[in-house]
Order: structure tokens, then sequence, then C-alpha cells
């Protein structure tokens, strides 16, 4: 018998069968049929040249190799081969072979997600003649060697490899490089490559600016540059008779205007720009994608309405427009093949054209969620035959339609945070392939006994929290006869017990009974439910009172959230399970210490506030793995010394131990804590000196150490710079003192950024834990939870020694809410520049020596709610105008003031207006230069900081403003 293979061509390819270990025989191999005596031309995998013999193509990709490629493998004796793919195996994690450079005749070479490691060998750029080269690695590819990178060849920085290889194989047509890790910029000499038809360089750590010459090249059919978060670009005018058909530039910073000339990829397929900074209308011309099947826009700066050109893509699946600023209707026509939809989070008003859904045969998904839509949803839309997901959270829809008829496909319905009334639709419990179903936050009513659930028996995921409904949990019925539900979230449900049909759940992963009326101990049983699979469990603001029997350690397995906060609980502090994360358990009458068994949970947040917890503060929780970012023991009443907190380690973010009876000093070791956003050690009895030092916490925000024995100067020690970042400071009822110098407070410029140019308090990051505090406003006790904590700038410096002037130069923090400098012992005259304070809300100055007039600027505070000048020596006439005047017991014990409010009427007349323009220009020519260089000082920090501020978060603002059109920033 004659075979086509040449002998040693055959024995190359069996010694190469024998470097490698074959998973198990059930494992797909093609090297498994490799056998002596056949004819290797007819291997699985090998092709042969019928003139000659030789093995020119080896294809052993997905063929379940193991074992390392080494430099001496019968491979690289292979010299004829032109086409090699060794994808989808697993080398062990051998460096990649410099031998393949001896392969000089291939034109393909593919080593995907093949587990090498080290870098990509130069001697592969001897492979002049390759058309195709692939050496890509597929994050999160369905194969499981691509799903943890380990060490693995991404991990190596390759920054020339792109430049060197576009220099030296000029041929290439197909340049696979995704997931490799360049950290450099895309050589402009990629645009030379003018073979080229497929580039693909997603996630490869790419920044700089993107040639757009890459994009005129004549062959090109597909671009993949998506997940390179610092690539910037834009897009360049297309021309006629392009044959791009693929476009990917999702996650990275490619921006600018969308071109109108986009018309001109007719022969386009896919379109991803998700999460990119594009911006402007949305082109007409879009409509002349004919062959689109892919559309996705989501995530960008588009406004306007959306073209109705849209109707025009009849090849269209899937849409994507989400979180954009997309207003008006929606479009009333759609491509008849669309199979998702999603809108979310645009500003799209009015009712939906629900009839134009219905004609959509194919339609899969609809997300309209976080726009403005209302009307009624009617039955013909749930009816259609292939909707299987529709999510219409956080609109203003009124009513479900009387609905005789849903879709039996339905699998998703989320109608959360609507307006919708009325009682649940029967209909929806014949839905039998339902398993999600949310209609939390709206106003659905009437009884609702649960036992009715039983009819969707592949029910996974409900939410009806948060109605006026009246949940019957005690079902009549089998309990096991209801679905194993997953995600089961019944918080307001005006629920009064313990729901029995728990007791057959096993599958739990969320579970939430919050704010309802449950009464009395935790059950024993309760403790057995989904024991291996819970994971989220909330039974906050209830009347729960404690446990049946106490258990010394939770039994959830796999639990990382626990809220049992704001209930009546008593007795010790239960110890959750080992895999706790999130444990909030304020609000409630517990007792006694902290158990030790704490310091072995790898907990995240841990609050206990306002409860009855006694004894020390553990040392011990300072050593939770690094992982502790929130600590509230507040109001309880622990004694003792303040933990060396992150001695070692510094993710603490958040500590607040006020409210207590602690004493000693404040740790030197929390200057290591260089993520701490809020520290309050207020109501304690800490005997310390003003804590300089921390003003090195370069995220604080938040400083409270009132009532406390606190003692000396709070300024200025050696090279004190000021709090940049603080935006709350307390120091009333202790016994500070000294004086406060013109100088002291400039540099605090978290404050002295103008309200437009602060931090904008909705882009703030929101997680499972708001911070609070407890401060005195306005004579009275406040709490300020995350949003307002951040924007509510304030000043307490009361019930101190500080005596001096005021200094004129607070008028420089001008984002002040609040300042309170009363019973102190300050004097001199009430600093005019207070006028410029235009958001401050409450001014208290009372108890103090301070002489003079009150000041006519301050009549220009408008948003005064309080005002207290009282016991001082101020004289002379209350300014009118504005609300100074407002406050009748904010001027007692001053006996040389007059006027309105008071019944002492002045001896001369009340200034007018032209009287304060002279006070003021006598005042301003008053200045001596020492204050005019302070003033100035403090305009040019301002302006300094404002200017950043505004131009790199408000740009629009700054156009507004200025007319100049900025730059974005990269």
């Amino acid at each position: 018998m004659s075979f086509y293979c040449l002998p040693h061509q055959s024995s190359i390819l069996l010694e190469l069968k024998q470097e490698f270990k074959l998973d198990e025989p059930g494992e797909s191999s093609k090297m498994r049929d490799w056998k002596a005596g056949t004819d290797c031309c007819l291997w699985p995998g090998v092709s042969c040249d019928m003139a000659t013999g030789h093995v020119v193509s080896l294809d052993l990709s997905s063929s379940s190799l193991e074992g390392p490629l080494r430099s001496n493998s019968s491979l690289f004796s292979l010299l004829h081969l032109q086409n090699l793919n060794l994808a989808y195996n697993d080398f062990s994690s051998s460096p990649v072979p410099s031998e393949f450079g001896q392969l000089s005749r291939l034109t393909h070479l593919n080593l995907a997600c093949s587990l090498f490691s080290g870098p990509i060998p130069s001697e592969i750029l001897r492979l002049t003649n390759l058309i195709s080269l692939d050496l890509s690695y597929y994050f999160g590819d369905p194969f499981p060697y691509c799903e943890d990178i380990g060490d693995y060849y991404p991990n190596i920085q390759e920054p020339e490899l792109l430049r060197r290889l576009a220099e030296n194989i000029t041929s290439l047509r197909e340049l696979d490089l995704g997931g490799l890790n360049f950290s450099s910029k895309v050589p402009e000499s990629l645009g030379n490559l003018s073979s080229l038809t497929h580039l693909s360089l997603y996630g490869c750590n790419l920044h700089g600016d993107f040639p757009k010459t890459i994009f005129r090249l004549p062959n090109l059919q597909s671009v993949k540059l998506r997940d390179n978060d610092d690539l910037t670009g834009s897009l360049s005018e297309f021309h006629s008779g392009s044959n791009l058909l693929s476009l990917e530039l999702s996650s990275t910073k490619f921006g600018g205007k969308l071109p109108n000339s986009v018309g001109n990829l007719t022969s386009l397929n896919v379109l991803d720009l998700m999460n990119c900074m594009f911006s402007g209308p949305v082109p007409y011309s879009l409509g002349n994608l004919a062959n689109i099947s892919q559309l996705l826009l989501g995530s960008n700066e588009f406004i306007g309405e959306f073209p109705s050109s849209l109707g025009n893509l009849t090849q269209l699946s899937d849409l994507d427009l989400s979180n954009n600023f997309f207003h008006g209707s929606l479009p009333m026509s759609f491509p008849y093949l669309l199979e998702d939809i999603y809108f979310k989070n645009n500003s799209f008003t009015g009712p939906v054209p629900f009839q134009t859904f219905g004609n959509l045969t194919l339609l899969s998904t609809i997300d309209l969620s976080s726009n403005s839509l209302n009307g009624v949803i009617p039955s013909f839309l749930l009816s259609s035959a292939s909707l299987q997901s529709l999510c219409l959270d956080d609109n203003q829809f009124i009513d479900l339609e009387s609905i005789t008829s849903i879709s039996s496909q339905l699998e998703y319905l989320s109608l959360n945070r609507n307006k919708l009334k009325g009682s649940i639709p029967s209909s929806i419990f014949k839905l039998q392939s339902l398993t999600s179903l949310f209609l939390g936050s709206n106003n659905l009513s009437g009884r609702v006994d649960f036992g009715i659930f039983s009819e969707l028996g592949e029910l996974k995921n409900l939410d009806l929290s948060h109605n006026a409904l009246s949940l019957t949990t005690n079902v009549s019925m089998n309990i096991s006869s209801l679905p194993k539900f997953q995600y089961l979230v019944l918080s307001s449900c005006d629920i009064a017990e313990f729901p029995d049909f728990l007791k057959a759940q096993n599958e739990l992963v969320t579970l939430d009974l919050s704010h309802n009326i449950i009464g009395g101990p935790i059950p024993k049983w309760f403790l057995n439910i989904s024991i291996m699979n819970l994971n989220s469990l909330s039974l906050s603001q209830n009347f729960i009172s404690g446990w049946q029997e106490t258990p010394s350690v939770l039994p959830w397995k796999e639990l990382v959230l626990l809220d049992l906060s704001s209930n009546m609980l008593q007795g010790p502090l239960v110890v959750p399970p080992m895999s706790t994360r999130y444990f909030f358990i304020s609000n409630n009458n517990l007792t006694g210490p902290i158990d030790l068994l704490f310091c072995n949970i790898s907990i995240e947040v841990f609050d206990a506030s306002n409860n009855h917890l006694k004894g020390t503060i553990p040392q011990c929780l300072d050593n939770l793995d690094g992982h502790l970012t929130v600590l509230n023991l507040r109001r309880n009443n622990f004694h003792g010394h303040i933990p060396q907190f992150c001695s070692t380690l510094n993710r603490l973010s958040t500590l607040d131990l006020s409210h207590n009876q602690l004493y000693g000093n404040i740790p030197r070791s929390l200057i290591k804590c260089q993520d701490l956003q809020v520290l309050n050690l207020g109501h304690n009895q800490i005997s310390d000196t003003f804590p300089f030092w921390l003003q090195n916490l370069q995220q604080l925000k938040v400083l409270i150490v009132c009532s406390n024995k606190f003692h000396g100067p709070i300024c200025c020690a050696h090279d004190f710079v000021g709090f940049m970042t603080l935006k709350i400071l307390d120091l009333s009822h202790n016994g500070f003192f000294g004086n406060l110098p013109s100088d002291y407070l400039r540099n605090w410029t978290s404050m002295t950024l103008s309200d437009n140019a602060s931090e904008n308090p909705f882009e703030l990051e929101q997680g499972l834990y708001n911070d609070s505090v407890s401060i005195v406003n306005k004579g009275a006790e406040m709490e300020l939870v995350k949003i307002p904590l951040m924007v509510f700038i304030s000043i307490d410096l009361s019930n101190n020694k500080f005596d001096g002037e005021i200094p004129s130069s607070i008028w420089c923090l001008r984002s002040l809410v609040m300042l309170n400098l009363s019973s102190n012992n300050f004097s001199g005259h009430i600093p005019s520049s207070l006028g410029n304070l235009i958001e401050l809300e409450s001014l208290d100055l009372s108890n103090n020596e301070l002489s003079g007039k009150i000041p006519q600027q301050l009549t220009s505070l408008t948003f005064l709610g309080y005002l207290n000048f009282s016991q001082n020596q101020l004289v002379g006439p209350i300014p009118q105008g504005g609300q100074v005047q407002t406050f009748p017991d904010s001027f007692e014990g001053n006996m040389g003031l007059c006027g309105i409010p008071l019944s002492r009427k002045c001896e001369t007349p009340i200034p007018s207006s032209n009287d304060h323009y002279n006070e003021k220009s006598d005042f301003i020519s008053g200045f001596g230069w020492k204050a005019v260089v302070i003033g100035y000082g403090c305009g040019l920090l301002i302006g300094m900081v404002a200017g950043h501020v505004i131009s790199s978060r408000r740009p629009d603002l700054f156009f507004k403003v200025f007319g100049v059109r900025l730059p974005r920033r990269n």
C-alpha cells in the first residue's frame, strides 16, 4: 500500500504525540487516532502537500493537549509547515519556544489561549510570510483554560511588540493579539499594513490616541479595540465603498461626534460603541446601515431624539441605547427582526407605542427602565409570542390594563418602582415559564394569599416589597407545593410572624423580611433554612425580641450580608457566620461585650451602634485580614483606650466610636489609615491635644471630637498646612484655646469651593453602607446621612476658650453651611467678609466678647435659617433688609444694639444703602497691604481650585460662563 505521507514525517508526528499527556479517554483529542502504519496525511488535523508528502498544515486546536511545549520538540522539525494551530490547549505555563522562528514557511500561526507563559519571543518576527497571527488570550472564554490568567503571558508587558510586528511582517491580513498586555500606544506603522483585513487588540492595556490612518486601510473588515480603558480617539470620515463589517470600540475613551459619514458603512454588521465618550445627536444617516444586526450605543452622552430612520434597519436584531440623554417619545417604527431592545436610563417620556412592539414577532427582550414613560401596560404586549424578558422599572406607569392573556414564553417580568395600582392581575399566575417577578415599590393593594404562587412552578425570584399589600404567608396548602425560591423580597408587606412556608425553602440565596411587624423571638426552625445557600438575610425594621434559642455562632455557611438592625433584640451580641462581610445590628437593646470570635471573621462593615454594649473594644478588630472598612460602635457603653487601628493594615474608611466612655489619646496608628474619610470620636472622655497629624489623611472629610477633654491650641503646629479635604469639623465642648490667625483656614480647599464647583453628591459611590453623623445645627441636634453629609459643610468650635479676633479670611470658606463659634472669648469686630458666605444657613457667634457694629454685608445671607449674636458687646443699629432682623431673640445681651426687632429705637438714622456703599468704600480703603495680599492669595487659590474642578468635572458649565469649549480630559 502506498502512502502520500513521507515516513520521516509520520515519525515526527508520532514523536510529537508522545510528548504530551492526553486527557481521559472521553476527552476530545485529534492525536488519539494517530497510529503507526497508516497514512499520516489522513490523520485528524494533518494536511500534506500531496506532491511532496510533506506535512504543510497541522491543526491541533482544542485537542486536550497537556504538558509543556519544549524547545527540542519534534514539532520544530516540520520545516514545511505553512499553517499551525495550537489554540485551546494546556501547555503548562511553559515559555513560548523561540524555535517557532525556524518554521519560516508559516503563513498562519494560532497560539490563542494555550497557557504559555513569559514574553513573546522576538524570533516570531522572523516569520515574514505570515498573513494570519493569533496570539490572543480570551478572557472569560468558555474554555476552562481561559478563566484564570494566573502567571500566563498576558501579564507580561510587550510595549514594542506591536511596532516591531508592523515593521517586520508587512503582509499581515489577520492580527489578533487580544488580551496581551502592551501598556503602550498604538504605533502609526500599523496604518502601513495595506493588506490588513482583521485587527483585534481588545483588552491590551493600550493608551494614547488611536491612529486614524488605520480606519482608512482599504481592505479593513473588522476592528476590535474594546476594553482598553485609556485608549482615546475619534472616528474619521468614512468613504463610500468601505468593506468594514464590524467595529467594536466599547469600554474605551473614543469620543466626539458620530460622523454623518457613518452612513457610508453599508456593509456593517456590528457597531459597538458601548461605554465610550461619544456625544451629540445620532446622525440620521445611521438608517443607511442596511446590513447591521447589532447597534450598541449605550453608556455614552448622545442627546436629542433618536432618528426615525431606525425603522430602515431591517436586519437589526440587537439595539442598545441605554444610559444616554435621549429624550422625547420612543420611535414609532422598529425593525421587524429585533430580538433585544435596551433603552434604559434615558429621558424618554410619554406613553409607549406598545402596538409597535406587539408587531415584532421575534422580540425576546425589552428593557425601558429608568425613563419617564407613563400610561398603562396593555395586554397585547405581554401576549407577544416571543417575549421572554420585560423590564419597565423606574418609570411612571400607572396601571396594568385588564390582561386576559400573557405570553407563555415570558420568563422575566420586572415592574419595580412605578406607580402601578390595584391588585396583582390573576393572569400573571398563569405564566408557567415565569422565573422572575419583580413588582416592588408600587401602589399595589389588597390581600394576597402567598399560596397562589404555587401555580408558578418555575418561579425563582420574587419581589413584592413596599406596596400596600397585606400578605398572608401561613398558607393553607402543603408548603412543599410552593416554588423553590432563590431571591425572595417581602419587605413592607404587613407580615406579622415568621412565614411557615420558609421551613421548606432550602435554595434561598437572598431573603428580605424587613420593614414588617414581625414580633417575638426568632424561632429555632428558622436557623435551619437554606443553611448551605443563604447569602443575604435582612430582618431589619421589625419588632423581633431575640432568639428562641441563642446560637453561639449563626449557622449559615455562605452568608455575606446580615441585617438585624432596628429591632428589639436583647441579650448578648450574636456572632455571625465566618463568611459574613456586612453585619448590621444597630438600634437594638443588646448588652455585654464583643465576643473575641469576631476577630476570626473577615468582616468589612460592622455596625452595632445604638445598643447597650459594654467592655473594651477588642484590639484584635484591627486584624480582620485587612477587610475592615467601616466600624460603627456609636452610642454604647464601651470604655478603655481606643485600639491601635491600622497598625498593620489600612482599609478603614469610617470609624465612629462616639457616645461611649473611651479615654486616653487618639492612637497615632490612625496616620496609616490612608482611606479614612469619617472619624467620629465625639462624646467620650479622651484627653489629648489637637491631632495636627491627621492632615496627612488625604481622604478625610469628617472630623468630630466634640465633648471630650481635648486641650491646647489648634494653631499652629510646625508644618501644619490644614485639612484640604475636610467638609465637617466639630471641636465643640472641649478645652481648646488660643487664636485663629488670618491665614489658618486658607488651605481648607474642600470648604472654599462654591456649590456649583464642588463634588456632585449624586456621583458619590453608593454602597451597602451610608455614613451618618449627628451635629448641632440651628440649636438642635440633627443627623446627616451619606449625600447630605458630603454637601453640608460645617465648622463648630463652640464652647471652648478661643480668643482673639475672628479671622477675616474665613470668607474663603465659601461652601460653609453652618458656622458656630459661640461660647468662646472671641473679641473685636464681626468681619464684614462673613457676608460672602452665600451658602450659610446657620451662624452662631453668641456668648463671646465681640464689639462694634453688626456689618450691613450680612444682609446678603439669603439662606439664613438661624442667627445668634446674643451675649456680646455689639453696638449700633441692627442692619435692615435680608433676614438678619427676623430673629428676635438673637440680639439679647447686647445693650448697645438698637432698631428692629428690638424695642430700643436708634437715636441716629439707620444707614441707607448709600451709607452702606460709603462704609464699604471706607472699609476697602482702610485695608492694609497685608490684608490685600491675604485676600488676593485666598481668591487666587479659590480661582485655581474652582477652575480646575469646573473644567474637569463640569466643562459644560465652563462653556456657559466663559464661552470656551474645553477639550475632554483623558
